[in-house]
């Protein structure tokens, strides 16, 4: 796919380039290319629905999580219990010895001890007897118990939300890759590298941190609700209303905080794939930026960038904050009502002393879970927004589907290439090419010049099925090209770019990677018929040298060289060289021409070149204007009739002063082509 995105990038027109401008110009306001964002549920329920397969782990893990949580509440009402055993035993241990609390009671009310006589008369007393410590060690280690169970449970929870959430996370690893592989070439030409990369990467590992941080507490914290809010009105309904009135405070408080900082979560995480952006064009293009003199500037935009990314996750965080506070201060206006009208209770008889340490217990524990909801919020806030981006990718629009028809590919035998009446342009309202229409023999080579933005390369794009034809049709050996797979198409055509492409491995895996298949022997000989061999016996560790695409050891000219034998290797029916030899000096030209010839035996070529003296030799030469073929014929011809290819040939070999406005004005040729990154580069 590395290949075909290089080839992309310099197809297209100036409607596509405009397009990428108010991509980016969207992006610094804080929007996002394509649709435009959902709301936080939905999002939030498509999320939900990623663990789809984990069903069942994710209903033992909630079941496990009741179990504990149940444990866990019933753990204050025991506990209030053994309060009441010790407070008990010291009023009992003050009591006449063998009286009958009724009495007790009773006289206290005649010497007009009424609210002391309420409180007693809600109580379990035995006068004269002091506190049961045997009850009261074995309510204790009851107690201590089932807290051990519950976190052990507890524990075991953990355990499988963690596997569910890790699976998840794979899963949308794996459609996210398949994904890209399905969609078309115009997507990457209208999304910055930087910025697929930031929702591939940044994106996804915000979506696992957020849902390991969040998934466990948050089903502990709603399970811990339902469980306390039952223990609270078991021992006190009137209480239970006071602890209850803080839920409509706190949905307004989080609504209204997390609506605003949803919005500045998702302008963060623009501002994060922009300033991506910014580092890969900067580096890729270091070398550049230096020769210029260019860093200043380089560092102020970046700084600019990196500025609104600051205000963005500073408001972010800012107002999420918000919350936690807001929640803890509405908690503790709920604790102390509860703890003023509970004392009431306990002097008026109708509590336990142990009743109300336990309902505060359950009033603490009831708002804390809600504080930790609203505080999770802030973490599903920025999750959500990352998923967001990563399902507007998930979302975007694939090439068309094919079906596999194998008696199609087998008709090629020849490679007679045909454009009949084709028509195309990469927006409906700038048709780039009208009505075209050639012949490439089998075993010819085709040579096509033009200026820039004639249309080259996005010719042999059509040939590859990187993009879709408007009109008309292309043919080889009479089979239409849509009448094959893409895979079946490519499997049987070579390309060597301008732009080579190494990937970290070896330099004898880098040649392979024509034909995965091939044995050392054959990747050599290759080596040696493209003049590869004459510099990798002479690297550190021959052909076992790791290499990569930024790797300083290999020239511009070496990697060109690597690429070619890595299309010789590959044996392929159709050819397609994109200004294969414009890194190559000159002596080396002679040899990759010699190559090139060779390698071109036998097979239908394209050759794309602005170097005129690299196809002299074609059999026939196309040339290409505003994405028409204005003149074609062999070298000698296209120099007799004195036209556009002979002006072109006289501007490099005769030093002819050329007026190039003039020239363009004459052809008619107004237009450029895009590139990924947002530049003009020769097409």
């Amino acid at each position: 796919m590395s290949e075909q995105k290089k080839s992309a990038q310099r197809a297209g027109d100036e409607a596509a380039a405009a397009e990428e401008i108010a991509s980016e110009k969207a992006a610094e306001r804080g929007l996002r290319p394509g649709q435009s964002a959902k709301n936080f549920w939905p999002s939030t329920k498509r999320l939900v629905r990623e663990i789809g397969p984990e069903r069942r782990y994710l209903l033992a893990a909630i079941l496990i999580g009741a179990v504990s949580v149940a444990l866990g509440v019933v753990g204050p009402r025991i506990l209030g219990r053994a309060t009441d055993l010790i407070f008990t035993g010291l009023i009992s241990k003050e009591l006449p010895a063998g009286a009958e609390p009724e009495e007790v009671i009773a006289q206290l009310r005649a010497e007009g001890e009424e609210q002391f006589a309420d409180m007693l008369s809600g109580m379990t007393l035995t006068p004269g007897q002091g506190i049961d410590f045997t009850a009261l060690y074995q309510t204790l280690a009851l107690a201590v118990g089932l807290f051990a169970i519950s976190a052990l449970l507890m524990w075991l929870q953990g355990v499988a939300l963690n596997r569910i959430l890790v699976r998840m996370v794979y899963r949308l690893r794996r459609d996210v890759e398949e994904k890209l592989h399905r969609l078309p070439l115009s997507y990457f030409d209208r999304m910055k590298r930087g910025e697929i990369l930031s929702r591939v990467t940044n994106d996804i590992d915000n979506i696992q941190n957020t849902l390991m941080n969040t998934i466990t507490g948050l089903v502990n914290s709603i399970l811990t609700v339902i469980g306390v809010l039952v223990m609270m009105v078991l021992i006190s309904w009137q209480l239970s209303l006071i602890a209850l009135a803080v839920i409509p405070v706190a949905l307004v408080l989080t609504g209204i905080v997390g609506s605003r900082s949803q919005k500045l979560f998702a302008q963060q995480w623009d501002a994060t794939g922009v300033v991506n952006s910014e580092v890969e064009e900067a580096y890729t293009g270091h070398s550049l930026v230096t020769v210029f003199g260019r860093r200043d500037e380089v560092a102020a935009r970046y700084e600019r960038r990196n500025q609104e990314l600051f205000r963005a996750s500073f408001g972010a965080q800012f107002v999420s904050s918000l919350i936690m506070p807001l929640m803890m201060f509405v908690g503790n206006l709920s604790y102390v009502v509860v703890a003023i009208v509970g004392g009431l209770r306990i002097v008026s008889g109708q509590l336990t002393l142990g009743d109300v340490q336990a309902f505060i217990q359950y009033s603490r524990q009831f708002t804390q879970p809600l504080s930790q909801i609203a505080s999770m919020a802030t973490m599903l806030q920025s999750g959500v927004a990352s998923a967001e981006r990563v399902f507007e990718l998930l979302d975007a629009e694939e090439q068309e589907l094919e079906t596999v028809d194998h008696s199609a590919a087998a008709g090629i035998r020849e490679g007679r290439v045909e454009f009949e009446h084709v028509r195309f342009s990469y927006k409906a309202d700038r048709e780039l090419i009208r009505d075209l229409s050639l012949v490439a023999d089998p075993g010819h080579t085709v040579a096509i010049v033009g200026p820039t933005g004639a249309g080259k390369t996005t010719l042999v794009n059509l040939v590859m099925r990187f993009y879709e034809v408007d009109g008309g049709r292309i043919t080889i050996d009479g089979i239409d090209i849509r009448d094959l797979t893409r895979a079946q198409l490519r499997e049987r055509t070579g390309m060597v770019l301008q732009d080579t492409w190494l990937f970290k491995g070896s330099l004898m895996e880098n040649i392979r990677y024509g034909r995965l298949d091939a044995s050392d022997e054959e990747v050599i000989e290759a080596a040696r018929a493209t003049h590869v061999d004459d510099f990798a016996r002479q690297l550190p560790d021959g052909y076992d040298t790791v290499v990569d695409d930024d790797e300083t050891s290999l020239s511009a000219g070496e990697k060109q060289l690597v690429t070619i034998a890595r299309a010789f290797l590959a044996r392929p029916s159709l050819l397609i060289l994109d200004e294969a030899t414009s890194s190559v000096d000159t002596r080396t030209e002679v040899l990759v021409q010699n190559a090139m010839n060779r390698l071109r035996e036998g097979r239908t070529s394209f050759v794309i070149a602005h170097r005129l003296s690299t196809i002299r030799d074609a059999d026939l030469i196309l040339v290409m204007e505003s994405g028409d073929i204005v003149e074609q014929g062999d070298h000698d011809q296209l120099l007799a009739v004195g036209g556009a290819y002979a002006r072109l040939y006289r501007s490099q070999f005769e030093g002819a002063a050329v007026d190039i406005d003039a020239e363009e004005e004459k052809a008619g040729h107004t237009e450029e082509v895009p590139t990924t990154t947002g530049g003009m580069m020769p097409g």
